[in-house]
Parts: structure tokens; C-alpha cells; sequence
């Protein structure tokens, strides 16, 4: 059995988190394919973003749309000898908690996404790197659904970062390794 090779990337807004996992992926040397979990922007700053995001990344990476089954984009994509980044989880829980369309998935059906997403990342056979964001070092927010948010994001990383063999938590564009064991 080949020995799992997942990385997590988290860190706040701004912090370099995309830029230092893309650096990982072409770092790599394998195939590249980018898992993005943002839906279609509905608003001219967001597009912005998506559009930066886009220009940023190698023209021969291949993109993945993933909306809320991002378990599904991981084992359809994984391959040995190739690189899967997926950016990010932020955005994917925020599809799942907080649709377009209206109401949330019942906690039941997001915590079996959840428990999709981890066994698909246990089971890849390539490389794989995650994108998060940290956002619990804050105060804790006042309205129940953004306490929802923060505390399930938060569980969430706690899972990738249990899974990883790898873990870097980014400041200021630079990395601060967490997990360097080479182990999960």
C-alpha cells in the first residue's frame, strides 16, 4: 500500500495559503489538478478573486469544479502519480452550511459529506494538498450560524489536520510548519 502524501495548508485571509499550495503543486513535478469548491460569484468583487485565482494558476493544470460533493471531485480525480489541489474547504463548508439556493443541509447529510470527504482523502493514492482557512482566533461571533460556521470549520481542520502528513499554518506569506512527521 502506498503511504498517503497529504498536505494541509490553512491560515487567514491574505495570509499566502493558495499561493504557497500552488507553489507545492508545481513543486511536485506531477500532474496538477486543481479541486476549486467556490461556486459561480454573483457579485463583481468575488468574481475578481475567482478570476485571480484563475490567472495565477498554470494554463496546463486541470480544474475541477467540485460544488458540495467534493469527496466525489477528490476520488474522481485521484490518481497515483498525480497532485490534487483542492481550494478550498472554507468555501466548500460555507456551499454546504450556507447554499445559494436557500436552505442548509441537515447536520446529519453534512456530517456524512464530512465523513465522504475524510474517507476519500484516506483512500487517495496521489499527492494531495488542502487549502483552509483559520478562523477561530478570534472572539467568538455572536450570531448562532456564524458560531456554527466557526465551530464546524473548525472540527473540520481538526479532521484534515488528524489525516495529514503535513501541516502548515501560513502568516504574513510565510509557513510555519505544524506537522512534519511524514506520517498521518
Amino acid at each position: 500500500m502506498t503511504p498517503r502524501d497529504l498536505t494541509f495548508v490553512l491560515g487567514g485571509a491574505r495570509s499566502g495559503k493558495s499561493v504557497h499550495a500552488e507553489q507545492l503543486a508545481s513543486d511536485s513535478a506531477l500532474p496538477v489538478s486543481y479541486i476549486a469548491t467556490a461556486r459561480v460569484a454573483d457579485d463583481a468583487e468575488f468574481s475578481a478573486r475567482i478570476a485571480h485565482h484563475r490567472a495565477r494558476r498554470p494554463a496546463h493544470w486541470r480544474l475541477v469544479e467540485a460544488g458540495v460533493d467534493l469527496a466525489g471531485a477528490v476520488t474522481q480525480s485521484d490518481a497515483p502519480g498525480h497532485c490534487l489541489l483542492v481550494d478550498c474547504l472554507t468555501l466548500w463548508l460555507a456551499n454546504l452550511l450556507c447554499p445559494a439556493e436557500g436552505e442548509a443541509l441537515p447536520l446529519a447529510r453534512y456530517h456524512a459529506q464530512v465523513a465522504a470527504l475524510e474517507a476519500a482523502l484516506t483512500g487517495a493514492r496521489g499527492k494531495v494538498i488542502v487549502v483552509s482557512n483559520e478562523i477561530g482566533l478570534g472572539v467568538v461571533p455572536l450570531g448562532a450560524a456564524t458560531r456554527l460556521y466557526v465551530d464546524e470549520l473548525g472540527r473540520l481542520n481538526q479532521r484534515i489536520a488528524a489525516l495529514s502528513t503535513t501541516a502548515t499554518m501560513m502568516v504574513a506569506g510565510l509557513p510555519l510548519a505544524l506537522k512534519t512527521t511524514g506520517r498521518a
